[in-house]
């Protein structure tokens, strides 16, 4: 599942590579997409690759690569150039299976255990485009999550090792739009990326609070910052 500004982004690499062969530059990807910031670009060109839709060459200056469109935009298109689906695959991992539809509340499958699904990374650290396609499930005891609907995001980045959450960290997401300030949440910055980071509330405005003091609370508009859910859960392999 990609944000609008990422399908617009692809869609424009697509076209301008079918009429001239050449990428365009990244103040071409900004014009294109009213954007205020070459930064905005980079973040967008990141996920893009992450989710396996593009590929950067090395070595060469504006060199992307389409791997693949969404079925959404070429039905069967993927399929006759045989791309392979690109999927992430995590410390706990599993064999890719079909997203399940939403529900309230999640339900237990078998002994009481509940399925929650994997829905791709969450940045501890600078901002990523999330929340992805699930790639597998986990299943947990109920005890361990409460009500409510929850999926699980795997953790890349330092920004909350103060707070006990480590790079390579699985998440426990309970689905949700509110928080209250000190709880740490999944949120999703401009419709464009999301963070994990500690709630806060800054007179009209708020505030993402990194546990790391390396890395400075962002600030935003109220209207830039939608949350996605609360962490109620950390699962960690070693």
């Amino acid at each position: 599942m990609l944000t609008r500004k990422q399908h617009e982004l692809l869609l424009f690499i697509h076209e301008r590579l079918k009429e001239t062969g050449i990428p365009p530059s990244f103040d071409e990807m900004k014009d294109a997409l009213d954007l205020a910031s070459k930064s905005g670009i980079h973040r967008l060109i990141t996920a893009l690759e992450e989710r396996g839709f593009i590929r950067r060459l090395a070595n060469r200056a504006r060199a992307l690569e389409v791997l693949r469109l969404p079925d959404s935009i070429a039905p069967g298109l993927n399929a006759q150039r045989k791309f392979s689906p690109s999927v992430i695959e995590g410390s706990l991992g599993r064999n890719p299976v079909p997203p399940r539809q939403p529900r309230q509340t999640d339900q237990p499958d078998v002994a009481g255990v509940i399925s929650i699904p994997v829905m791709g990374r969450i940045a501890a650290g600078v901002p990523i485009s999330a929340i992805q396609n699930q790639t597998h499930t986990i299943g947990l005891p109920p005890d361990m999550i409460g009500n409510g609907e929850h999926y699980a995001l795997e953790v890349k980045g330092d920004s909350m090792i103060e707070a006990g959450i480590f790079d390579g960290d699985t998440v426990v997401i309970r689905r949700g739009d509110t928080a209250n300030p000190g709880e740490i949440v999944v949120a999703l910055v401009d419709d464009e990326e999301a963070t994990l980071k500690r709630f806060r509330r800054k007179g009209a405005s708020i505030a993402l609070e990194a546990a790391n003091p390396a890395y400075e609370t962002r600030i935003f508009g109220p209207d830039r910052v939608r949350v996605q859910g609360k962490l109620v859960g950390l699962i960690r392999r070693y």
